[in-house]
């Protein structure tokens, strides 16, 4: 059945909202006002990789002999008090390494990143710390180091258990490699998540399966399943591999799902799937349109005061953040933007419609400023097409509208 098809849903009004008093329109024209200020995390970007994968669209970079760890860690704390300044008295609830591949980096230069953090920051007592690593550039040395400094959880980019999938996909570990640094993950991190890809050049419903399977098989409480997607500016781009059709991949979409519930883990965002208390924070913080800074080449940001709500970005190449941010002038941004009252209800849906509880209304005007009634008609056409729940209290998508959730949030734009 398509959406067109779908008889519509029971209109049932959801409850006014309102942070301030005063007419919606004066309210739009000031931007967001908001009582309260956001949880906030910390984002670090570590550019460098063996090899760029074909398929990746992040700003990853291959490095050619020694990463300069020296260089970056300077650049790194310079980037950092520069944004001290937007941030001071504000608390840093979760904290993630991502690349990249930050395993590339030496036990010592991880434990200098956490030191600086501590030093500069206000981090919470039991602040989630993740890093992400690859199985190509694990080593158990390096695991117990970065535990030992900090690392509380640890997330591997296995994508798959299938030799042949990982060749095609250009990864530089194999399988045996990927079983090892899971094993060395387990011992050394209490929590662990699992990256895995489906949808790739040739694979069959049943290989996927077997996939999640085998992750699942290391009594694994984390698992992020992508939907291969041929993005732009990459070499799968501009050479197309034969992957399987639309019906194939929603067949190991719900398959993959039936398999992680069997396992005891659940469905909780489009692409995660944890067991009970499992979840990731830093991720969650993320889709309830939370705050958090990024500090590394390429790294965003998003930050909330009283009457706005701004975006930030940093230089893309390693060489020239590093350099620019070495001259404390800010010149290492690339970009720094206040985001309209016109641009938050897409922005705010974007990311709360991608949990599948969804998020309580209250949390529009907490998070943007804006009252409900800005976006009534918008909430009222979502909901006539089935895409949107009527429950009253709560902004969630419907099994339709998760299935169409590019549909959903455009109709927020």
């Amino acid at each position: 059945m398509s959406q067109t098809d779908r008889p519509a849903s029971r209109i049932i009004p959801i409850a006014q909202v309102s942070s301030r008093g005063g007419p919606i329109a004066e309210q739009a024209k000031r931007g967001a006002l908001l009582d309260s200020l956001p949880p906030l995390s910390l984002y670090i970007h570590v550019p460098w990789c063996v090899r760029k994968c074909p398929y990746c669209d992040f700003n990853s970079h291959q490095q050619i002999g020694e990463i300069p760890e020296a260089d970056y860690l300077e650049a790194l704390a310079a980037d950092l008090e520069q944004t001290l300044p937007l941030i001071w008295g504000r608390q840093i609830h979760t904290v993630f390494i991502g690349g990249g591949t930050p395993s590339l980096l030496s036990g010592r230069a991880i434990d200098s990143i956490l030191a600086l953090i501590r030093s500069y920051l206000n981090l919470w007592p039991d602040a989630e710390i993740t890093l992400e690593a690859n199985p190509g550039a694990v080593e158990a040395d390096r695991f117990k180091s970065y535990a030992a400094s900090g690392i509380n959880r640890v997330s591997l980019g296995i994508q798959s258990f299938n030799d042949q999938h990982l060749k095609a996909l250009g990864r530089v570990h194999d399988v045996a490699e990927a079983n090892r640094a899971i094993e060395l993950a387990v011992k050394h991190f209490n929590r662990v998540n699992l990256d895995l890809m489906f949808g790739l050049p040739n694979q069959t419903r049943a290989q996927s399966l077997d996939d999640a399977r085998q992750a699942l098989a290391f009594g694994t409480e984390h698992l992020s399943m992508y939907q291969l997607t041929i993005e732009p500016n990459t070499v799968f781009a501009k050479y197309p591999p034969v992957t399987p059709d639309d019906d194939t991949v929603t067949d190991m979409e719900l398959g993959l799902e039936q398999v992680a519930k069997e396992a005891g883990l659940v469905r909780y965002e489009v692409s995660a799937f944890a067991r009970a208390g499992a979840q990731a924070r830093h991720n969650l913080n993320y889709w309830e349109f939370g705050d958090y800074i990024g500090i590394g080449p390429g790294a965003h940001g998003k930050l909330s005061f009283p009457d706005r709500i701004e975006r930030f970005a940093k230089l893309r190449q390693p060489e020239s953040w590093i350099k620019q941010a070495k001259l404390r002038d800010n010149s290492h941004l690339a970009e720094r933007r206040k985001l309209s009252a016109e641009e938050l209800p897409f922005e705010f849906m974007l990311n709360v419609l991608r949990l599948r509880e969804g998020v309580d209304v209250k949390l529009y005007t907490e998070r943007t400023g804006q009252q409900i009634d800005s976006i009534r008609s918008k909430l009222e056409r979502a909901m006539d097409r089935g895409l949107l729940s009527s429950s009253p209290g709560r902004f969630q998508a419907t099994a339709l509208g998760w299935r169409f959730l590019n549909d959903l949030q455009s109709l927020f734009l």
